[in-house]
This record gives structure tokens, C-alpha cells and sequence, in this order.
């Protein structure tokens, strides 16, 4: 499959969307990553093949709302990727309710896993490719706490603040 990537500037900094060729997606391109410039784990938007604003122009409208309090649901496709155990964590994500928080062992409850596998589900957060879309910045520490976002976790505090939620929540 053919890869595609833009940018898009956001209060969070550029945000670099990088795509797989998909006839059933909007604008012919299924998401395959969504990372910010000087996050953890990041790759120059070089590495991610053809430049393609206009494929990307459906997220880029979704993001430009959600980032003016306009949008509280992503409607976009992904391209699948990830292990089993991985794709329970991100599909548990993905039902997060806008403004709210869960913790690691609410996420771990979810998919039917034991609360002592709070680490693992962890682990699996942190390989989250889609960063804002698949929403891993509303899962926080059992205390309370923000813990781990590879965007930082200045970044993670101002998408909540954005969402309005409530720590602990």
C-alpha cells in the first residue's frame, strides 16, 4: 500500500498524519499515524512517503474542530496494525467518553484482563500510533496522577483542560 503524510498545525504543535491507500476511506486514506513534532518515538515526515494534504483534508477539518471545542467524536478510519491484545487496549480507548479519565486498571477491567495487568495495558497505551484521535491522553495514574503520553505531559494536561475533564473522573 501506498503511504502518504501532511502536517497540520494545532495548539499542540505540528501533528505529522501519515496514511495507508484505502477505496473505502474519506479522502481515499486510512490513518495509520498521528504523532506530534518532538514526541517520543517520533519520525520525520520524510520517512512517511508522498507529501498529500488533500487525502488528509477529512482529519484535518475533525482535528481543526476538536481542537476549537467543536468536536467531542473522531469519525475516521484506521488502518489496522497493532497485536490482538494491543487492539482490545486501543478499541477500549476509542470508548472513552470525551472530558473523562479512566485509569490503567479501569482500561485492564475493560478488556476483561486482571487489574495486575495494569503494566501491560500500560505498555500497549504507550504503543499507540494515534495520538488525540485514539483518546490514550484520558487515562491516568490510579491516583489520580498524569502518567505517561508521548507527547508529554504538558500536552496531555492542555487536551484535558480542552475536554474539560476532571481528573480522576
Amino acid at each position: 500500500m501506498a503511504t502518504r503524510h501532511t502536517t497540520l498545525e494545532s495548539p499542540m504543535g505540528e501533528l505529522l498524519l501519515v496514511g495507508e491507500t484505502s477505496a473505502s476511506a474519506p479522502g481515499g486514506v486510512a490513518l495509520v499515524s498521528l504523532s506530534m513534532d518532538g514526541q517520543r518515538g517520533g519520525a520525520p515526515a520524510q520517512a512517511h512517503g508522498v507529501r498529500d494534504d488533500a487525502a488528509f483534508a477529512h482529519a484535518a477539518d475533525q482535528l481543526n474542530a476538536y481542537f476549537d471545542g467543536g468536536l467531542t467524536e473522531f469519525e475516521l478510519r484506521f488502518a489496522s496494525s497493532g497485536t490482538p491484545f494491543q487492539r482490545d487496549v486501543w478499541a477500549a480507548l476509542e470508548r472513552i467518553p470525551y472530558g473523562t479519565t479512566v485509569t490503567y486498571g479501569q482500561i485492564a477491567d475493560r478488556i476483561g484482563a486482571p487489574r495486575s495487568a495494569s503494566r501491560s495495558v500500560g505498555t500497549a497505551i504507550g504503543a499507540n500510533p494515534l495520538l488525540v484521535v485514539r483518546p490514550c491522553h484520558r487515562v491516568i495514574g490510579a491516583n489520580g496522577s498524569l502518567t505517561g503520553y508521548a507527547g508529554g505531559l504538558e500536552r496531555k494536561q492542555a487536551l484535558l483542560t480542552l475536554e474539560g475533564a476532571v481528573l480522576g473522573g
